[in-house]
């Protein structure tokens, strides 16, 4: 194990080296060995059944070949000492023949007082010869069996009554060779197996599990990403694939997000000096409203309003920079005074060649924050202003729309301009900050900023279409806050 210190929360992190007992690689192997076995199990009780019956069925047939010339001799001319070394050599107790449903004992050395099983070599079905086999296996040696049968194309049957114990040890001998030919062959084949696999799979898997582990260590080195093999076009190819592009998106986002930092900085050492800067227009300001010019008298308050603006902004720029955007404080407002206040705000000349509408209706109402979506309109008409400025041709038609509309409870807001468009790049990165500028030298953050806002509403923004002719719609939907049903109920029950 070596630690590590996690980058996102500054705690210890462990990078687990797996050992080799506990590695995919070791229990491949022994899955394979268990599976090979349990295979070579399930081959050997019917063999082992087979072995039994092929077995008694030599026995039966050296039987018959002697009891085919024991028939044709004389009937008591064998000696008892001939008819003993007979079934010694057969390993038998005694043989008879049946012919025509008359049964003729042909040598017996001693009667066994009772037959413990009685096999059928003609009709033995495989589940019973499967279990008599695994009965003879772990429980046989002491028993004595009646084997019969016909023998070759004889009509006579051949009986032969013999005890089990050589049957035994010798399906003993058959399945402990089995098992040793069972092992070496699971042995063979699970190394086949996992060479095969560790070679296509298990080592894949450790490059890339060491390169996550060391891109984890620093991700900010590009020599950590993952280099995929260009000629694989399977799963594993396609895992590596998508790890170097993750790794390549990831690397890219912190980078992102350390300039991010960088700037919330630097910003933050700017806005220290820029509030004294703006503590000292205030005070100008405050003097000014007293000036009894009609002139000055008429730009006062706007220009109170922009200062005590910009002094709010830049409150807020530390909390914006540490993600922590107030929550909107929603009232009831007039959407058509908040989009003049914002025509105030761009400071637009009367000479201007760029013209503002706005098309709000008076009765148009928006249950929202009036700061948020005060810096809505304001980032999406001064980007559009910006757009248009940069156009030099004072043929070109320069208007900014903005219209207004209430369906039910949702209240639509659409920012219209006939710029010149956004370009592709913007498009695809509309509201990323850093990538969706729509101009060159831009960052991005005024639309960033506006989908933040507008989502912290429970709202939706987006770019509603671009015409031919340059014409650009940005639709904003905000929807009324929820009302709790029980304080409505409370609020609206009639006294008693």
């Amino acid at each position: 194990m070596r630690p590590t210190l996690d980058d996102a929360g500054g705690q210890e992190r462990t990078d687990e080296q797996v050992p080799l007992s506990r590695g995919l690689s070791t229990k491949l192997l022994l899955l394979t060995i268990l599976f090979v076995m349990l295979a070579e199990v399930l081959i050997f009780l019917p063999s082992v059944a087979e072995y039994r019956l092929r077995w008694l069925d030599e026995r039966l047939a050296t039987a018959a070949a002697v009891g085919i010339v024991l028939v044709e001799s004389a009937p008591g001319s064998l000696s008892q000492q001939v008819q003993d070394d007979v079934l010694i050599s057969l390993g038998a107790e005694a043989v008879a023949v049946r012919s025509q449903g008359v049964s003729q004992l042909l040598a017996v050395s001693q009667m066994p007082p009772a037959v413990d099983d009685h096999i059928n070599l003609d009709d033995t079905p495989p589940l019973e010869a499967l279990t008599d086999a695994l009965d003879t296996l772990f429980f046989g040696g002491e028993r004595t069996l009646r084997v019969f049968g016909a023998v070759g194309d004889h009509e006579r049957e051949f009986e032969l009554v013999m005890g089990d114990g050589n049957l035994r040890k010798s399906m003993l001998g058959y399945a402990r060779n089995v098992a040793v030919l069972a092992l070496i062959l699971s042995l063979v084949t699970a190394w086949l197996v996992y060479y095969a696999i560790n070679r296509i799979m298990i080592r894949p898997v450790r490059v890339m599990t060491r390169s996550m582990l060391d891109f984890a260590e620093a991700p900010d080195d590009p020599t950590r990403i993952i280099r995929p093999d260009a000629h694989r076009d399977d799963e594993i190819g396609v895992a590596e694939r998508e790890l170097a592009a993750m790794q390549s998106q990831l690397q890219r986002t912190l980078s992102e997000q350390k300039h991010l930092a960088d700037l919330g900085l630097a910003v933050s050492k700017i806005n220290h000096d820029m509030r004294n800067t703006l503590a000292a227009a205030q005070l100008i300001s405050d003097r000014l409203a007293t000036v009894k010019d009609p002139l000055a008298q008429s730009l006062a308050p706007r220009l109170v309003r922009a200062i005590d603006r910009a002094a709010s902004y830049t409150e807020g720029v530390l909390a914006y920079g540490r993600t922590q955007e107030a929550p909107p404080a929603r009232r009831r407002l007039r959407l058509r005074l908040l989009v003049e206040e914002v025509e105030d705000f761009l400071g637009l000349a009367p000479d201007s060649d760029i013209e503002f509408v706005n098309a709000v209706d008076s009765e148009v109402e928006i249950d929202a924050d009036s700061e948020q979506i005060f810096r809505v309109l304001s980032n999406l008409a001064r980007n559009s202003v910006q757009a248009m400025a940069a156009d030099a041709d004072n043929v070109v038609v320069k208007r900014l729309a903005i219209h207004g509309e209430r369906e039910g409870s949702v209240c639509r807001i659409f920012v219209e301009d006939t710029g010149p468009g956004l370009p592709p790049k913007a498009r695809e990165n509309l509201f990323s900050a850093f990538r969706g500028a729509a101009r060159s030298g831009g960052t991005g953050l005024g639309l960033a900023i506006a989908h933040e806002l507008v989502r912290a509403h429970g709202g939706t923004i987006k770019l509603a279409g671009k015409r031919d002719g340059g014409r650009t719609v940005f639709e904003i939907a905000i929807p009324d806050q929820p009302v709790d049903i029980h304080s409505a109920r409370g609020t609206f029950r009639r006294p008693a």
